[in-house]
């Protein structure tokens, strides 16, 4: 290997590793975004589950009381 292959090689690698850290706290962020959208949502789910449970345990009796 001669020193322009070397330089290059080094040229290469800096290149990548620039692209790496500039476009890694957006990833970051993404996968935060869709941690917590996927929290929200599972949140959501399980709050209409409760509520489905909770109308269904109600008695449809209507009632008498004079």
């Amino acid at each position: 290997m001669n020193e322009n292959q070397i330089e290059g090689i080094i040229g290469i690698g800096l290149t990548l590793g620039i692209l790496v850290l500039l476009t890694l706290p957006s990833l970051l962020g993404h996968l935060r975004d869709r941690r917590i959208d996927r929290q929200i949502r599972e949140a959501q789910e399980a709050r209409d589950g409760r509520r489905d449970q909770k109308s269904s345990s109600r008695s449809t009796v209507p009632s008498t009381a004079t």
